[in-house]
């Protein structure tokens, strides 16, 4: 059964850096890995993607420049590397890994349980 387990979340201040860490497991195959964020009473939107096998990333505007989304797929790990954060990065972020479980037929989307980030002064 896929299972997931996030960590790195917390709080800093403005300016400071994170790394953000989540360790799937269950999958057969992964096809990608991204991180995505809510902040209260927003949506949830995406932060960032990576893809498993060509490692191509992309990036939302307002984290270019500052975020990095790397994998390590012996691990079956995707991280978050974020920099000169602002109070605005202020949110739960979540990952959403696609892939495929044994016995499935076709690739299905999971989501972790969340690690807070909270940047203020």
């Amino acid at each position: 059964q896929v299972q997931f387990v996030e960590s790195g979340g917390g709080l800093v201040q403005p300016g400071g850096s994170l790394r953000l860490s989540c360790a799937a497991s269950g999958f057969t195959i992964i096809t990608f890995m991204s991180w995505h964020r809510q902040a209260p009473g927003k949506e949830r939107e995406l932060v960032a993607t990576i893809a498993s096998a060509t490692g191509s990333t992309n990036y939302t505007d307002s984290v270019k420049g500052r975020f990095t989304i790397s994998r390590d797929n012996t691990k079956d790990t995707v991280y978050l590397q974020m920099n000169s954060l602002k109070p605005d990065d202020t949110a739960v972020y979540y990952c959403k890994v696609g892939g495929f479980v044994s016995g499935g037929q076709f690739p299905r989307i999971y989501w972790g349980q969340g690690t807070q980030v909270t940047v203020s002064s």
